[in-house]
């Protein structure tokens, strides 16, 4: 079976559906997305899909990720390790992440979260994105964004703990 994407406004992935191969042949019997969109096109009356595929890996096959209702289609995204420049993504998690030039997916700036000690995770601690801070960070390059936070059973929240990556 293969998979289109039903596109709405911004290229907003708002329904996927699965279509049998046979619909994607040509005359010598080699599957054609445009043969899909033409079928999808006669069955529903709605002209805006693109063919995904569970083949996308994280972030790095068929345009980088298999679509999901909220995704967005993107064109001329340049990332290396892609096999095409047009590609599907999940939301934007944060205004300052971008595109990651390996793979499909959105990073922050400063790369991964740090890599936590064996004290910090015995005390239930973790890394959290902090926007607020990041934004707010005068430094050239940015080195706020990733801070460290724990889980107090006094207060049965989060509290940050620091919130400068070195």
């Amino acid at each position: 079976m293969a998979s289109f994407a039903k596109l709405g406004l911004n290229n907003k992935v708002i329904e996927v559906l699965s279509v049998h191969n046979n619909e994607l042949l040509d005359s010598k019997g080699v599957e054609q997305e445009v043969n899909g969109i033409d079928f999808l096109t006669k069955l529903t009356g709605y002209p805006l899909w693109k063919q995904t595929s569970y083949n996308a890996g994280f972030g790095t096959g068929f345009r980088g990720n298999y679509a999901g209702i909220g995704y967005t289609y993107m064109t001329n995204v340049q990332t290396i390790g892609v096999a095409s420049t047009d590609i599907f993504i999940g939301q934007q998690p944060f205004a300052s992440w971008g595109i990651g030039k390996t793979s499909a997916q959105w990073i922050s700036g400063l790369g991964d979260a740090p890599g936590l000690t064996t004290t910090q995770e015995a005390n239930r601690q973790s890394y959290y994105w902090d926007e607020v801070a990041h934004q707010a960070d005068s430094s050239t390059p940015k080195t706020v964004g990733w801070a460290l936070r724990s889980n107090s059973d006094s207060t049965r929240g989060f509290s940050t703990i620091s919130k400068t990556r070195s």
